[in-house]
């Protein structure tokens, strides 16, 4: 994956890219996106090009949910933390974004690095997502929450010092730990 400004800094010129795909060397993957043709399919697409449009975002929510296997849910979008007052929402058409802006220790605590595709991407751990569930549980539904909760615990063996470390930083200690007791 190449980005436009990369490739500028590197001393390749726009209409250079531009005659690459003309060609049918590169494909545009994106706006200002750009991946050699003959290279196999990504894997996870979506998440490698917002990973990319916004390098300083953390995958969130039902997005990280179904990358760690503790959902039911099928993504529509890709949801997407900002640190409040420091990021700009990344401009994208595809694929389709939703923002939540997080501040603090909400925003930094629980991420976690990987590689797709050969791109870093930075997700939301299993319990910090999990968490952050409950605190959005009226815009994503508590449902969702409740069953992360407990696939979570039943999946990826998460220790409950760390579930409850998350909530405490989420502040939804209250409202998780009923819903943890009853499955423990």
């Amino acid at each position: 994956m190449l980005r436009t400004s990369v490739a500028i800094r590197l001393g390749i010129q726009p209409r250079t890219l531009y005659a690459m795909r003309d060609s049918g060397l590169l494909e545009q993957v994106n706006r200002g996106l750009y991946r050699l043709s003959d290279l196999p399919p990504l894997g996870n697409p979506d998440l490698v090009q917002v990973a990319l449009k916004a390098p300083k975002g953390v995958i969130c929510l039902i997005s990280s949910l179904a990358f760690y296997g503790i959902t039911t849910q099928v993504p529509h979008e890709v949801y997407l933390a900002l640190e409040q007052k420091r990021a700009k929402k990344p401009n994208l058409k595809h694929p389709p974004l939703r923002v939540f802006w997080f501040s603090g220790k909400a925003f930094s605590e629980g991420v976690e690095i990987h590689r797709i595709d050969g791109v870093t991407v930075r997700l939301y751990g299993p319990e910090k997502t999990v968490a952050d569930c409950f605190k959005y549980r009226n815009k994503i539904g508590l449902d969702v929450a409740i069953e992360a909760l407990r696939l979570c615990l039943q999946r990826k063996r998460s220790r409950v010092d760390s579930l409850m470390h998350f909530a405490r930083v989420c502040r939804v200690e209250k409202v998780m730990r009923p819903y943890l007791e009853a499955m423990l």
